[in-house]
């Protein structure tokens, strides 16, 4: 597939953040849903002054109710009107939307760059808390309840025998033609001195309600109810288990986005559009 911008236009990278509480998610929806994506566009139409709608591609399209400081998208703008806008267009923007998501950069990105697939990482944070007398009331939207004591080193050790490049059937929810074959790169819990436990899950790219499955299942470890083999079990067995809850969004935040050096990133466009298979399965 090619992804050559089109004659007289310039492709700009967005860099974002926004808190998802009051979000039907990423992706705009028919029925009027509030998502990012439909806010940031009507901004972006407004403050032009188009008559256009520019669409965005976004490099993780995030659920309902889950937020992002690190998320990054790109738009293809007629070259007229990123000259003549572009100077003041970070500070139109924030005066056009809302509170609850901001663009902190505007920048012509290098040749060959895709928001979604010159990524090469995404990066995620769960926050979970076990204490006893619940969650902070200033971060309820951003961190989730557990009402049994966890072991943070029991679900570390759980968590290892998941890295590495396998299919991750049991832990996503299946879309027609989409694989679920991801590398995990990094998957952490770290408890701060606050309490909370964070849980650092980075990959190549994640399959619908990953990490939130993962963390479901993570939890299960941690308070005693499976052991810390059970997780690779499940995700050997290559099918949803029912005792793998997908946690609530809200504790859930995109961190970061990697993207490989400039030359090389139309490499990575292409070979991200590849449909994976494991090592030795067949390719059709």
């Amino acid at each position: 597939m090619s992804d050559e911008v089109q004659p007289g236009h310039v492709r700009v990278r967005l860099d974002l953040s926004y808190d998802g509480s009051e979000f039907s998610g990423w992706a705009k929806q028919a029925g009027g849903r509030r998502t990012v994506q439909g806010e940031i566009e009507d901004a972006l139409r407004t403050v032009t002054r188009s008559r256009e709608t520019y669409e965005l591609t976004v490099a993780g399209r995030t659920d309902a109710g889950v937020h992002a400081r690190g998320q990054v998208a790109h738009v293809d703008l007629p070259r007229e009107v990123w000259a003549e806008h572009h100077v003041k267009l970070l500070k139109r923007l924030a005066g056009r939307l809302p509170k609850d998501v901001r663009v902190w950069a505007l920048r012509e990105a290098p040749s060959g760059f895709n928001a979604r697939f010159s990524a090469v990482w995404r990066r995620y944070a769960y926050r979970v808390t076990d204490n006893p007398g619940g969650v902070d009331p200033l971060l309820r939207g951003h961190v989730l309840w557990h009402d049994w004591p966890l072991d943070v080193d029991a679900m570390n050790e759980a968590a290892r025998g998941l890295l590495g490049e396998h299919d991750f059937a049991a832990y996503c929810k299946k879309r027609e033609g989409a694989t679920t074959i991801r590398t995990l790169q990094e998957l952490s819990l770290v408890r701060g001195e606050d309490g909370i436990v964070t849980a650092t899950v980075r990959a190549d790219a994640f399959c619908h309600n990953m990490v939130r499955s993962l963390i479901g299942a993570l939890l299960f470890v941690g308070d005693g109810h499976r052991g810390s083999d059970w997780p690779a079990k499940v995700l050997a067995a290559g099918v949803r288990d029912s005792a793998v809850h997908v946690v609530r969004p809200h504790g859930l935040t995109l961190e970061e986005v990697g993207y490989p050096a400039d030359e090389l990133l139309a490499a990575r466009n292409k070979e991200a559009r590849n449909k994976r298979s494991l090592p030795g399965a067949g390719c059709c």
